[in-house]
């Protein structure tokens, strides 16, 4: 590494570091849900849609950083818990005919149900062999929605009713752009609860050293799992409020493709680490947009960029640093 790039990774570490006080955290977040609560009134409706889309990935990344990041369990199939939470939004709704606020809890069991079928069987793998099984899981639930009729085939479902609170009508891109601010904001304080939680010093020693872990009393199996539920939890909340925000549902929007991209702001941002994973959520979603003006190009230079940053911070843009 060149005298520069040492120089600049180091004024990054100590930026990093400079942020890791609890209490400059608290007020770096206030600023920034403060400049997004405003950003609406200057952005226009195609800005406003794109960082509703990043706001959803802040909330997937998150659920995701619970398995990957705190448990240490690789999911390539994470798609399937916010498939889950919106094909049950959207079945109670339009097949059932269910208001949609009575129908978000029978939404989040069912996908507490998939956490419980998915980590049931796969908590003593390890390794390859975990990444296959939740692979295999994502897919099987999108193929599952493409040939069930009750999902709507491969044509998915439409008319979601737009959800109404207390008469006012849930429907403009505005509307939808502060739901899912809120729903970052709620996130990344359970993310934090979580995190310094006895549960979430479970998880960081289950996720250094599984056998030792177990010696010392904490079962790995009933840990692993909560990391999985609780992960499902984040996901359906962001499939609810998808299907609600769209008023349809396919299943090529739960693809293979969507899983990666969530892992993607997981580990670009820093694994564990929660300022990190939103940073890196923000990046994926908003980068392609900031090179659109390049056309064709603008994938290849974005993968030539992350591959860069991989390469020189490859424990992430802002990794953790609790030992």
């Amino acid at each position: 590494m060149n005298t520069s790039t040492g120089r600049s990774a180091n004024f990054i570490d100590r930026l990093y570091a400079f942020f890791d006080s609890p209490r400059r955290q608290t007020l770096l977040l206030v600023v920034i849900v403060a400049v997004m609560a405003l950003a609406p009134l200057v952005m226009g409706r195609y800005m406003t849609t794109i960082m509703t889309n990043a706001l959803l990935y802040v909330v997937l990344a998150l659920g995701l950083n619970i398995v990957v990041g705190y448990a240490g369990l690789l999911d390539l199939g994470y798609a399937a818990f916010f498939a889950v939470g919106a094909y049950s939004i959207g079945i109670l709704t339009v097949q059932f005919d269910w208001n949609f606020w009575l129908a978000i809890p029978p939404a989040l069991v069912a996908a507490c149900l998939a956490g419980v079928i998915i980590g049931g069987p796969t908590l003593r793998l390890r390794s390859d062999y975990l990444a296959i099984v939740t692979l295999g899981f994502g897919e099987i639930v999108r193929f599952g929605a493409r040939n069930l009729e009750i999902t709507g085939r491969a044509t998915g479902l439409s008319n979601i009713p737009e959800p109404n609170f207390f008469g006012y009508v849930i429907s403009s891109y505005v509307d939808f752009y502060y739901i899912f601010l809120l729903l970052a904001v709620a996130a990344v304080i359970a993310s934090h609860r979580l995190y310094h939680s006895r549960l979430g010093r479970a998880w960081l020693y289950v996720r250094h050293d599984e056998d030792a872990a177990e010696a010392m009393g904490i079962n790995r199996v009933r840990v692993k799992l909560a990391a999985y539920v609780t992960g499902s939890v984040f996901g359906a909340f962001g499939g609810i409020f998808f299907a609600a925000n769209l008023g349809a549902i396919s299943p090529e929007s739960f693809s293979f493709e969507q899983s990666v991209l969530v892992l993607m702001a997981v580990i670009l941002g820093g694994m564990g680490k929660i300022p990190g994973v939103i940073l890196g959520a923000f990046i994926i979603i908003l980068g392609p947009e900031l090179l659109r003006d390049l056309g064709e190009l603008r994938l290849l230079l974005f993968a030539v960029v992350m591959l860069l940053i991989m390469l020189l911070r490859p424990s992430g843009i802002w990794p953790e640093r609790r030992h």
